[in-house]
């Protein structure tokens, strides 16, 4: 009686609490444990009742056991008779697909061998899979194909966290190609909400690029956002032997001759923002030729700084440019090179490049 009386109490407790033999083995897990890791079994090792996505069968006698805190916390517990603490992220399988949870753990001795580890930071997990969520969705959202109105296209989109704040647009106004990029302010969610609002907001059947920027502003200003806020866009629309661009405070296009020679396409406007009472928007037009590509960076490419404090710059991409026989070409030495300039990238990355 008094013993189902315990085994209540433990299963409502809102903590996620799991307890180990002295074989490190999982004898018991509560409610919340499991809601915490539903796909996973409950019993047997630990890699296996947390879903670990690594060699889970043979939890503890891997590589891989030396850089598991989660382990490590239970397995000092056991040889020490001491309460251990730990900041814990697991690499998980789900149904979803591979995901991380990142949690507190408190692991407590309970004598003869046994230990029993208590998840605290549920709302904390909760949101990390949120973010996983919103991300998938997020990368749903990119251009799906190669061609568009008869144009070949390539793009990178390089998120610095979970949500990006860069928007690669790619889409036809009747037999035009066109590509919109977009740079919003901040970082995380917040800017993965406003970068859904430009996607959602900006106007892809208008076929002035000016026209649909201006639109874009004047439904921003209708958020009544606060200053810090605000979005750098360059937009191009690719006709038969022209292109016709316009630009919000965003990096300039570049145009690689297919003579070799290069163009930086210029044109100043505000960025998208509250800071001008009546932000105007131009557009200008420049002439082609089959063999030519289209460029468009933001400013995490341009911006991106080495250990020394270097920026890669507009010179660095027009060198990964002038080097390139294709946008695909292209944007994959773009990207190495990135990596090989900056082993930490501290900011969104995007770019697309149009074969033309």
């Amino acid at each position: 009686m008094i013993e189902k009386y315990y085994k209540r109490m433990l299963e409502s407790v809102p903590s996620g609490l799991i307890v180990t033999d002295k074989n490190l083995k999982v004898v018991y897990t509560n409610a919340a444990f499991k809601a915490l890791f539903p796909d996973a079994a409950t019993r047997g090792n630990l890699g296996k009742v947390v879903g670990c996505n690594r060699d889970f069968r043979h939890c503890g006698s891997t590589d891989c056991a030396k850089r598991c805190s989660f382990l490590q916390a239970f397995e000092d517990t056991l040889y020490s008779d001491r309460e251990t603490m730990q900041r814990v992220k697991l690499a998980m399988r789900s149904d979803e697909g591979e995901k991380e949870l990142s949690f507190a753990l408190t692991v407590k001795p309970l004598g003869g061998g046994l230990c029993m580890g208590i998840i605290d930071d549920a709302l904390e997990t909760e949101i990390a899979s949120e973010l996983r969520s919103a991300r998938s969705i997020q990368q749903k959202l990119l251009p799906a194909g190669k061609w568009v109105a008869g144009k070949r296209y390539s793009y990178m989109y390089i998120p610095c966290r979970d949500i990006g704040g860069d928007l690669p647009e790619i889409f036809a106004v009747g037999n035009s190609a066109c590509g919109v990029i977009a740079d919003v302010s901040g970082k995380g969610i917040s800017a993965g909400m406003l970068t859904a609002f430009v996607k959602a907001a900006y106007d892809k059947t208008a076929y002035s690029p000016a026209q649909a920027i201006a639109s874009l502003s004047t439904r921003f200003r209708e958020l009544d956002l606060d200053e810090k806020n605000y979005v750098t866009v360059a937009a191009a629309r690719i006709d038969e032997d022209s292109i016709t661009y316009s630009m919000a405070g965003h990096n300039v296009p570049i145009l690689l001759k297919s003579d070799g020679g290069i163009t930086r396409i210029m044109l100043n406007a505000p960025p998208v923002s509250n800071w001008f009472d009546n932000p105007r928007y131009f557009e200008d037009a420049i002439p082609y030729k089959k063999g030519d590509i289209l460029a468009l960076l933001t400013d995490g490419v341009t911006e991106c700084k080495n250990e020394r404090g270097e920026m890669f710059g507009v010179e660095g991409a027009i060198r990964t440019l002038s080097y390139a026989r294709t946008g695909e070409e292209f944007i994959k030495d773009l990207e190495t090179n990135l990596k090989n300039f900056c082993h930490n990238l501290n900011d969104d990355i995007t770019a697309i490049a149009f074969d033309l």
